[in-house]
């Protein structure tokens, strides 16, 4: 039966109302509670407060109020009382014409709104990428806004906003505040908050005329306020932002979106005002027109007095593509249509867009424009530099880069330079710059979080109305941001508190507080790198009735006792008398032990003759019964009168049959009459019935024989039998009873089949259907590895086949089956075989003839888009003739490829071809080729490819082997043809191997003769193509020839040669010149990659005679020989004169500077005191001392001390008159320096005064 709706009962019996105050006014709110002395909290935006100057809390008895003295402006707010467990809701509101002003100061000035050309755009940030939304305030009262945009003042239960910034819209020109709430009762420390946009772009740095941030502390409600003011907001403002806030090990954070839109003017608009200029400069003409909000926002434009601007409705254009592919001529044409002004700044902008990059000087390879690494993992960045010896700067978001231990590696290998970044953290997502000298490359790193994974999913549930559900949920990461759903919609936080989220390390669990029959429906947790589904029920609570109450027939002064038996103990009830409630009196009396309700009625009178009734609270049924008073009349009988038995129903009869459900108890009361009393005998067949069978009870009472059964049973079930007998006669009657029970179990069912979310279930009835026909059936589900079995039907069905839907795809569920009689639900059946639904794949894609014969086809395909969740098993591949219906499978079994080769096919037949894939579901629909294909080898041109690296020479060194492969194409096979320089190749030397689609040249060791120019023809019939193939084999140079010393003067010889007669069959690259002095002998290098003939090696020793050799380079190394010098160079020794070296005298002189002042104090009278600061000057400077501008340096009653520049001025027992303003002067050559305090003298405090 359905439950009924629980009635809320509130503590209060008065309840405070929201109120509407002026600025400065008193405001009272007042409540009244149920019970006296009930303690009662007030809150302010969900926070307790407490009595203070601002609030005055009062309670007497059972009122309480609530006074807020002199109102302003932030006290319109959200306010409540909470008793107990009941909580009332109010609010404070601010008049109209109090309100007015502020919002005016808020609201932008639309002078200011309107963008001036002149004017630099500078705004905080650069447009980035957007994040999720947040929350804003623009200085308007929350309680103007929305509903659906008002502050979100709710605690998270792991954060620690207690508001959050919402997103928010503004047009260009007027302000936008942002405001974010701290509580700081449970933080040791203010919290720290930083304002981002984008990703990772600080808005602290940022600060200036179009961004200010704020921040206050309120010590009454220990709420720390930030606020971002955004003043004159400019299109470029709009984007993404976070608000971020820390506080030792805890950490909060918040995105929120900004969009900025065009100010919209009525009469003399400029359409210059939509173009920005690209330079920085201040100048009003300064830089080039920036088109591109003209292009993209042509439609937001409005038409405007005569001078209206055309608004095209037509797709957007790219006006750029459009002038370069236009003549000059055409220029002014097209402006005028699209609606562009200034045509020669877009011209020029057009003309730098023609121009080439310049080549970089520096870098012969750049970084690349961006990289991506995940977490934890390492990035390497690699350039090429032009020079080998540059000097190169790493540069992170503009800051320099120096090696600290294993993070950052810089290496330096040959031209190339590398940075190497070691466990890479979000930190690391930045901007990296590598300088040269003044050029420079930059790029983007990315670094990205793993996904984070559910570990542990989400389970079916199946509850009661009204109960608490928790879905509960692992992840692979703590901290992790997990989002729920609800049939495909986002859950958040409401008002009523409905869903709760709670995070537990890696758990993350939705709670749903008093569940309804709206909250069934599917449950998703969804992460960046995975989801699950549960499944939700919500079932009506049922009352069973275990024994419900009987007729009953009393005699007069007898007791009469209606009992019936419920299955919730906690049900109440009321016991109702032909319609009027039973109340208890001396002869009444109604009890509830557990789950048995009676009501009994002692010394019967005929006034108690009625129907009475029991009704159980908060089901809509009741169980009634009628109690009949039985009249005893006496009249005057014989002595002996013949028994009788009084019975309405006798015989075995379907209507005179008793029926009692297995496991009551069955009790007969039969009245009988006769003088003298008779003696009673039951019966059942032949045996006869005594208290000695154990649950079987026989009594006799006055006009009364009863029968009782204990814990009925079915093999109880037959036709009793009475007899009662006396001298006067005997009477019998037969009772016939009938013991119902429920059915017994069905067999296991059987999955007849499955669906992508559904299955088809049968099973069969069961054996025994406990005595009363099987009115239905309750089937149940559950996933395999889940030990909570879900109920699928909470109303009996009926038939014996079942479609059970809602089910997750891939995951393996189990039933069993419930019969259903009107007795009640049998014992569940045992659980069928595990299934998993699956849905056949979708069909595959891209189904293509790749090669023809006159035997075989070729085909491929492509996987299907959807596979599902169940795994492909491969591909059934069948053909039949154009016009027949047989389909002829290609091969046994199928293939795990997504290409296949059909063979021995009839030539000149047209065939048809399909593509099947299959899963543990079957077949999908099948691909089928668009048309018939006729079995027939098709002609087919020769073209031969070459690779793209032998359309240039080819180089190798002597000694490497050659393999070139030529891939190509023809049908028939086709005639390969090798030649070297119009010459038949060297079989010896040479080696050639052809297949049907390419050509192999090999040369195992290559020498200098194998260089030349290589052809390759290939023919079909007389149709042929050739390509040609140029190899170079290079080896090492010979030495350069006559090296010769030109001339020796100082320290310097200039040499001189000649380059080597052989080059190595390429360009010489350069020389490396040594050096080495005759009377050692050890070679030393001067220059390596030296390109000229002639050079001069200077800095040599005087004294010495050197002997020069030069190598020779090309690109396979160094000459094995150098050439020697014919000639060595003697260094002639020649006189100095050492000179030393003058220096100006520094001038050491400094003016006098206090480098700590003198400390304004306060002193009691009758005790010493001291003023001390520190000077610093060169020369030593003079120090004087004055009292009131007045020179102390000669009073007795001062002593002035001078120590390493530290002076002291001590005052000997000061009394009140010395007090003043003192002040130490120091004088040098060089100037002079001032320093003053204040010194305050206060009498001394006897004991009489502080007593007085």
């Amino acid at each position: 039966m359905p439950e009924p709706t629980k009635k809320t009962v509130s503590a209060f019996t008065k309840k405070p109302k929201t109120q509407t105050a002026e600025i400065g006014a008193t405001v009272i709110f007042e409540a009244e509670t149920e019970k006296p002395d009930v303690k009662v909290r007030w809150q302010r935006d969900s926070k307790d407060i407490s009595s203070s100057y601002k609030y005055t809390i009062s309670a007497e008895g059972n009122m309480h109020s609530l006074a807020i003295n002199n109102v302003v402006q932030e006290d319109a707010v959200g306010y409540a009382i909470i008793a107990g467990v009941s909580k009332v809701k109010f609010e404070l509101k601010i008049k109209e014409s109090e309100v007015k002003e502020p919002q005016k100061a808020v609201s932008p000035d639309p002078a200011v709104a309107e963008p001036k050309p002149k004017e630099t755009p500078s705004a905080p940030t650069e447009s980035l990428a957007p994040d999720t939304s947040g929350t804003v305030s623009d200085g308007v009262a929350p309680e103007s806004l929305p509903e659906s945009h008002q502050p979100d003042t709710r605690q998270d239960l792991t954060g620690l906003f207690t508001e959050k910034p919402q997103s928010g819209e503004v047009n260009v020109g007027e302000n936008i505040t942002f405001v974010a709430r701290v509580c700081g009762e449970s933080l040791l420390k203010k919290p720290t908050v930083k304002w981002f946009k984008g990703k990772w772009m600080d808005l602290a740095s940022k600060s200036g005329k179009h961004l200010q941030l704020k921040e206050h502390y309120d010590r009454n409600t220990k709420v720390y306020t930030f606020e971002m003011h955004i003043i004159a907001a400019k299109a470029n403002f709009a984007g993404a932002y976070r608000c971020e806030v820390s506080s030792r090990d805890k950490f909060d954070s918040c995105n929120f979106d900004l969009a900025v839109h065009e100010a919209r003017t009525t009469d003399g608009f400029d359409i210059r005002s939509a173009f920005r200029r690209t330079s920085t400069d201040a100048g009003e003409d300064s830089g080039e027109l920036d088109f591109s909000a003209l292009l993209k926002k042509r439609d937001s434009f409005l038409k405007t007095g005569p001078r209206a601007v055309h608004v095209s409705t037509e797709s957007e254009v790219d006006i750029w593509e459009i002038l370069q592919k236009a003549p000059p001529s055409e220029y002014e044409k097209i402006a005028f249509q699209h609606g562009i002004t200034d045509l020669r700044g877009m011209l020029k902008r057009l003309k730098k867009m023609k121009k080439e990059e310049k080549k970089s000087a520096a870098f012969l390879r750049k970084l690349d424009p961006a990289y991506q690494v995940e977490k934890g993992h390492k990035i390497k960045m690699q350039i090429e530099v032009a020079n080998p010896d540059a000097e190169v700067k790493w540069l992170k978001n503009g800051q320099e880069i120096h090696p600290t231990g294993s993070k950052y590696i810089f290496e330096s290998i040959g031209n190339k330079r590398f940075l190497t970044i070691n466990n890479c953290t979000l930190a690391d997502d930045a901007a990296y710059t590598c300088l040269i000298g003044e050029e420079k490359t930059v790029t983007e790193l990315f670094v990205k979080e793993p996904p984070v994974v559910i570990v542990r999913n989400l389970e079916d549930q199946m509850v009661m109305k009204g109960e608490r559900v928790e879905f509960e949920c692992e992840v692979s990461e703590e901290g992790a941001h997990v989002k729920w759903e609800k049939d495909g919609v986002e859950l958040t936080r409401d008002e009523s508190f409905k869903y709760r989220f709670k995070k537990d390390g890696c758990k993350h669990v939705l709670i749903i507080n008093d569940v309804t029959k709206e909250d069934c429906g599917h449950y998703r947790v969804k992460t960046n790198g995975g989801q699950s589904l549960a499944e939700l029920m919500v079932q009506e609570k049922q009352l069973e009735v275990y024994q419900s109450i009987a007729d009953l027939t009393v005699k007069a002064k007898d007791q009469a006792v209606f009992k019936c038996e419920v299955s919730d103990e906690n049900v109440k009830g009321v016991w109702y008398k032909n319609g009027v409630e039973v109340k208890p009196d001396a002869r009444t009396h109604i009890t509830h032990i557990g789950r048995i309700h009676k009501l009994t009625i002692d010394e019967v009178k005929p006034e108690d003759e009625a129907d009475y009734t029991f009704v159980p609270e908060g089901y809509a049924f009741n169980l009634s019964a009628k109690l009949n008073f039985l009249e005893v009349k006496i009249d005057f009988v014989p002595r002996q009168d013949p028994p009788k038995i009084h019975l309405d129903c006798m015989g075995r009869t379907a209507e005179s049959t008793i029926l009692v459900v297995a496991g009551n108890k069955l009790r007969l009361d039969v009245p009988i009459t006769g003088d003298p009393a008779p003696i009673v005998v039951w019966t059942k067949g032949e045996k006869v019935l005594t208290d000695s069978h154990g649950r079987v009870h026989v009594e006799s009472t006055k006009g009364h024989c009863i029968f009782t059964i204990e814990g009925a049973e079915r093999q109880d079930e037959g036709v009793y039998s009475v007899i009662v007998r006396n001298p006067a006669g005997e009477d019998t009657a037969d009772i016939n009873v009938k013991v119902v029970d429920v059915p017994d179990p069905p067999e296991a069912p059987r999955i007849l089949s499955v669906g992508e979310d559904s299955c088809i279930v049968q099973w069969d009835p069961p054996l025994f259907d406990g005595g009363q026909p099987v009115i239905g059936y309750v089937l149940e589900r559950k996933k395999k590895k889940s030990y909570r079995w879900m109920r699928l039907n909470f109303d009996p069905y009926k038939e014996t086949t079942y479609e059970a839907k809602r089910m997750i795809e891939g995951v393996a569920y189990e039933m069993r089956v419930y019969a259903v009689n009107a007795i009640g639900m049998s014992r569940p059946s045992a659980a069928s075989q595990p299934f998993v639904p699956v849905a056949p794949t979708s069909e595959p894609t891209g189904l293509c003839v790749e090669d023809i014969s006159d035997t075989t086809i070729s085909l491929k395909w492509r996987a299907p888009e959807r596979i599902g969740s169940a795994e492909l098993e491969g591909y059934g591949v069948e053909y039949c003739k154009e016009g027949s219906d047989e389909w002829i499978p290609a091969f046994k079994g199928l293939t795990d490829r997504t290409s296949v080769i059909i063979r021995d096919l009839p030539t000149g037949e047209k065939m048809q071809f399909r593509v099947r894939a299959y899963n543990m579901a079957g077949p999908s629909p099948p691909a089928t080729l668009q048309q018939a294909v006729t079995i027939r080898e098709i002609m087919q041109r020769p073209k031969i490819w070459v690779p793209r690296n032998l359309r240039q020479t080819l180089i190798k060194k002597v000694g490497d082997m050659i393999n070139l492969v030529i891939p190509f194409q023809g049908k028939p096979r086709p005639q390969v043809t090798w030649t070297k320089n119009d010459e038949p190749l060297d079989p010896k030397q040479v080696s050639i191997r052809n297949s049907d689609t390419d050509t192999i040249l090999f040369i195992r060791r290559s020498e200098r003769k194998d260089s030349g120019k290589y052809d390759v023809q290939v023919q079909i019939e007389n149709v042929e193509d050739r390509a040609s193939v140029n190899i170079q084999i290079v080896d090492l140079p010979g030495p350069p020839q006559n090296l010769k010393v030109v001339d020796v003067w100082g320290f310097n010889v200039a040499l001189e040669w000649k380059p080597p007669k052989d080059d190595g069959n390429c360009d010489i690259t350069g020389y490396n010149i040594q050096k080495a002095d005759k009377k050692t002998m050890e070679w030393y290098t001067v220059f390596e990659q030296y390109r000229r003939t002639n050079c001069v090696v200077s800095d040599l020793i005087m004294g010495n005679e050197y002997v020069f050799r030069v190598y020779a380079m090309n690109m396979v190394g160094l000459s094995p020989e150098p050439c020697l010098s014919k000639d060595s160079a003697y260094i002639q020794k020649t006189g100095i004169m050492y000179k030393p070296p003058s220096y100006k005298e520094h001038d050491f002189s400094e003016a006098p500077k206090f480098t700590h002042p003198l400390v304004s104090r306060s002193v009691i009278a009758g005790y010493s005191a001291t003023l001390s600061c520190s000077v610093r000057g060169i020369p030593k400077p003079k120090i004087t001392w004055y009292k009131n501008k007045m020179d102390i340096s000669n009073e007795a009653k001062y002593r002035m001390f001078s120590n390493q520049g530290v002076l002291t001025l001590e005052i000997r027992k000061p009394c009140p008159f010395d007090g003043g303003v003192y002040m130490c002067k120091a004088i040098n050559d060089s100037g002079e320096d001032v320093v003053e305090c204040k010194l305050e003298v206060r009498p001394q405090v006897t004991k009489e005064d502080s007593k007085k």
